[in-house]
């Protein structure tokens, strides 16, 4: 194997903290020809979907890659209409980029950049890494935005990162943040967006945190997610002062025929006003970033399921986003995993400037070209 070198590699060089946001991904664009190459990236994943390959291959390429994408093109296009700046979670993900990069900048003691990689589609996550190690970072946090882990999300982001930097001939220090499906800012940020539409909108008779589902044998596998979802629905429950029957947990998005991890939400949804329940308002904890799930599923389709069956009052409260106080949490959550690194406190930019200048003078003097 060629390893990645870099071109123009200088003794002496400034160093700098890593931080890399990982997300799920989007297409380049809502057309066919995107949507295609876009799913077959996503359904190709061995993490997203555990099939022997000689089954799922014919399945996906035979029957899937020529239905699904002009549907999911249409229905991109419409969640892309109303964002004017164009794929939603890329858009909203660079905003949490941005905030970010300000407030590291500001809090931490030595020099910090923030990348932002996309686990399927652009910017990639190869992309991502190479504009941290251009950047100098020899020190690399590795937060995938996903507050509850699972297998086919965070786990599959972790394998996107192994897999280029296994390519590198000269690799940083790495550090994994798996989840914070329990972190305090993140579940207070959770609670205030609750309470801010409440105090708009009026309490709903039941609160749904609706969260992306997975197959029920990848639960019995003994993956967390299912747990993770629960554990932040009931502290998220706690913080509202809830009773048992003003909120639930629910599970969206299946694929498939086989069983996924239930109540699912559109079949909760179609139930409820039947059982008296007319005021709902749903919230999706497990995206950080509003997306075509979000914005078209639960705020569109899964409204008029609600709507058909006699529901009259339907809320969709918005992800997190960029929020000041979603923010501030990440960056908590950043400053607690990189404790011990040079960047994090104690920097000394003289001394570090001096060590630099000596380690590319000795270097000069044993032959280095630069």
């Amino acid at each position: 194997m060629q390893y990645q070198g870099e071109a123009d590699f200088q003794h002496g060089s400034a160093e700098r903290l890593g931080v890399l946001l990982l997300n799920l991904g989007t297409p380049d664009e809502p057309s066919t020809p995107a949507l295609r190459r876009y799913l077959k990236q996503f359904l190709s994943d061995p993490r997203v979907i555990e099939l022997p390959k000689w089954k799922w291959w014919p399945i996906l390429n035979l029957v899937i890659l020529n239905l699904r994408p002009a549907k999911s093109a249409a229905a991109y296009r419409e969640v892309w209409n109303h964002h004017e700046e164009g794929s939603p979670l890329l858009t909203i993900t660079r905003a949490q980029q941005r905030g970010l990069q300000s407030r590291l900048s500001a809090q931490m003691g030595g020099p910090v950049s923030v990348a932002v990689g996309m686990r399927y589609g652009n910017p990639s996550v190869g992309k991502a890494l190479a504009e941290l190690r251009d950047a100098g970072a020899r020190r690399v946090l590795v937060l995938p935005l996903y507050p509850q882990y699972a297998g086919a999300s965070t786990a599959s982001s972790f394998d996107a990162v192994f897999d280029e930097l296994k390519t590198w001939r000269w690799m940083p220090e790495l550090r994994l943040i798996n989840h914070y499906h329990r972190d305090t800012g993140y579940l207070d940020a959770l609670a205030a967006s609750v309470r801010e539409h409440v105090a708009e909108h009026g309490q709903p008779q039941k609160l749904i945190m609706s969260f992306h589902g997975v197959p029920q044998r990848y639960l019995i596998a003994g993956d967390p997610y299912h747990c993770e979802c629960h554990v932040t629905g009931r502290l998220l429950a706690e913080r509202l002062g809830l009773s048992e029957d003003q909120w639930m947990v629910t599970f969206q998005s299946r694929f498939g025929r086989e069983a996924w991890i239930k109540p699912y939400t559109d079949e909760m949804l179609k139930a409820l006003p039947a059982q008296g329940i007319k005021h709902v308002a749903v919230i999706c904890p497990g995206f950080s970033a509003d997306c075509l799930e979000t914005i078209e599923e639960i705020g569109q389709e899964n409204r008029e399921y609600f709507e058909a069956a006699g529901g009259e009052t339907y809320h969709y409260i918005s992800a997190l986003n960029d929020r000041d106080d979603h923010l501030d949490a990440l960056a908590r959550l950043i400053h607690r995993h990189t404790q011990g690194w040079v960047e994090h406190s104690g920097f000394d930019a003289h001394a570090d400037q001096h060590e630099r200048e000596l380690s590319r003078t000795r270097a000069l003097e044993h032959g280095a070209p630069k």
